[in-house]
């Protein structure tokens, strides 16, 4: 059996998958799994339910790959993709909840909290927020979408994008604040 080496440039990858090439299929995965299921992992808590949402997604990527204009970046094109599977993922869970209590809150609110806890413990944290304050919170926080497009994926109100964060904000400074307090019997 002959051995076909593949290159490791993306765009000959691409071309490679799109016409079914398994071999470049799988090589985009190696590629990419490990962030995307990192990025799935931001919004479902269970490892075992956010590889099951990253697999789903990464079937949509190779299902849908002639679709990807090589506008932007192919990782971002894939993140978008795992994000909207995430969410999917979650309404099919039924598991989303909003507070419909909208308040006023103010754009320039800032994180004045200064700790030294771990990763894990960032994550473990940001996983014990309520369902639809970690959504909002990992999509404006973390994958720096905006108050209108978060909306607009969640199919809330922008009042409510706002507030979600707001008050998912407060729940993980309490948190870190009592993280902190038990580590180091401070505040």
């Amino acid at each position: 059996m002959k051995v076909i080496q593949l290159h490791n440039n993306e765009a000959q990858l691409i071309k490679k998958a799109i016409k079914n090439n398994r071999e470049a299929q799988h090589v985009l995965y190696e590629l990419h799994a490990p962030k995307m299921l990192s990025v799935c992992r931001y919004y479902i808590k269970d490892i075992h339910q956010a590889e099951e949402a990253m697999l789903n997604g990464f079937f949509k990527v190779f299902t849908n790959l002639k679709s990807f204009k090589n506008e932007g970046s192919f990782e971002g094109w894939i993140r978008r993709i795992m994000i909207r599977e995430s969410i999917s993922f979650l309404r099919q869970k039924k598991t989303i909840e909003f507070a419909v209590e909208e308040i006023e809150v103010n754009e320039d609110f800032s994180n004045n909290i200064k700790s030294d806890i771990e990763v894990a413990q960032i994550q473990q944290v940001i996983d014990s927020l309520p369902e639809g304050y970690r959504m909002v919170f990992v999509m404006y926080a973390i994958e720096g979408y905006k108050h209108h497009e978060i909306a607009k994926m969640l199919k809330i109100s922008i009042g409510t994008s706002k507030s979600q964060l707001f008050k998912a904000r407060q729940m993980l400074q309490q948190k870190i604040k009592e993280l902190n307090t038990s580590s180091y019997g401070t505040n």
